[in-house]
């Protein structure tokens, strides 16, 4: 029984509307998540984003192969039913975020974090109307109660969909602006990606390549990639 895995059992996927969303259908009959709750979603672009997941399966089913369908049931299995508890635990990285943190030396990684991050804090400042403070080191400072209650508020207000993929733009990165910059379209999700990688890029400069830790890089960049299609998707017609 350890071997055994399940079988793709229909003909075609298709969408349909449902309990104003949409809902993807096998033969006709609905899909569910994991915790067996009805998959409805917020878009008619998600649904058929997941529809063509579905239909790609060929025999065995493969769920490394579905990452919409899986983030759809991540919503709807989780961060619905503890929508409060994620938006807490994704907003306090706004107090300890990655582009506050800064080296004081060398010169040459202290002038390359504040050419690359100090940008991104001071779109920070206009756009969300936040201005996070930059520390020296890695001792935790906290940041203004008033710009932190802000981007609690923000991230409050993002339904499940949103949340979920919110998530992975925010841990993976490490930075809570990072992440709504990703939502707005500050930049490039790749570019964003990028700049929260600087230091681990410098220390590539310094020391090479190792091949592990680039592995990983790029199944986390390739996540972090995943979650900005899906942000969209959530807000797609």
């Amino acid at each position: 029984m350890a071997d055994w895995k399940a079988k793709r059992f229909w003909k075609a996927a298709s969408v349909t509307e449902a309990d104003g969303g949409f809902a993807v259908e096998l033969d006709g009959r609905g899909v569910k998540t994991p915790a067996k709750q009805p998959l409805r979603v917020p878009t008619r672009a998600m649904a058929h984003a997941i529809a063509i997941e579905w239909d790609s399966q060929v025999d065995i089913i493969n769920p490394n192969t579905m990452p919409v369908t899986k983030t759809a049931n991540a919503a709807i299995d989780k961060v619905s039913v503890q929508h409060a508890e994620v938006a807490d635990m994704l907003a306090a990285y706004g107090d300890s975020d990655l582009l506050c943190y800064r080296a004081d030396t060398p010169e040459e990684l202290v002038a390359r974090q504040n050419a690359i991050w100090n940008p991104m804090l001071d779109w920070a400042a206009e756009v969300l109307a936040v201005r996070l403070e930059t520390r020296t080191g890695i001792m935790h400072q906290p940041q203004d109660d008033d710009a932190i209650k802000k981007l609690y508020q923000r991230t409050h207000a993002l339904n499940a969909f949103e949340l979920a993929a919110f998530h992975d733009l925010v841990s993976l990165s490490g930075s809570l602006v990072l992440g709504f910059a990703a939502t707005l379209d500050a930049k490039p999700a790749i570019d964003l990606w990028t700049i929260s990688r600087l230091d681990e890029l410098w220390q590539e400069e310094q020391w090479g390549e190792d091949e592990d830790a680039t592995a990983l890089a790029v199944l986390k960049r390739d996540a972090f990639i995943h979650a900005k299609h899906m942000f969209d998707l959530s807000q797609a017609e």
